[in-house]
């Protein structure tokens, strides 16, 4: 598995040009490069990071649907940074899961829907 765990996430989006827009501005503070593979997907990555995240318009055609259970996790170097997220999701036309806040003694988090509904969480550890 050459010391990876995970090589990228993908969440589904029915209109790639608004989830683009919704994901260009809410990690445009983070050290993240954009980049497209081809016309289905955007894919985003921490510079020098191994793993991505990406939005991608189903292959099989059929609508994208939300799934019960799936979140992705974006983890974050502060307390603060987290509230940041969290505020600029919502600035942004985000839905609210969770405000921030401790949700245990070493996890600080915050939960948000995108445009398309996939629930994200923005989290802190320490």
């Amino acid at each position: 598995m050459n010391g990876k765990l995970v090589g990228y996430v993908s969440v589904g989006t029915n209109d790639l040009e608004r989830a683009k827009g919704f994901y260009n501005e809410l990690f445009e503070d983070l050290n993240v490069n954009g980049f497209s593979p081809g016309p289905r997907g955007y894919f985003y990555q921490i510079e020098g990071g191994q793993s991505a995240f990406a939005v991608i318009k189903p292959e099989n055609g059929n609508d994208a649907t939300v799934g019960n259970g799936v979140m992705v996790s974006f983890p974050m170097d502060s307390k603060e940074q987290v509230d940041s997220m969290h505020a600029k999701a919502m600035s942004i036309g985000g839905s609210d899961e969770g405000a921030p806040g401790q949700r245990m003694d070493t996890f600080y988090g915050a939960y948000a829907r995108d445009l398309d509904g996939n629930k994200l969480c923005f989290y802190f550890l320490g």
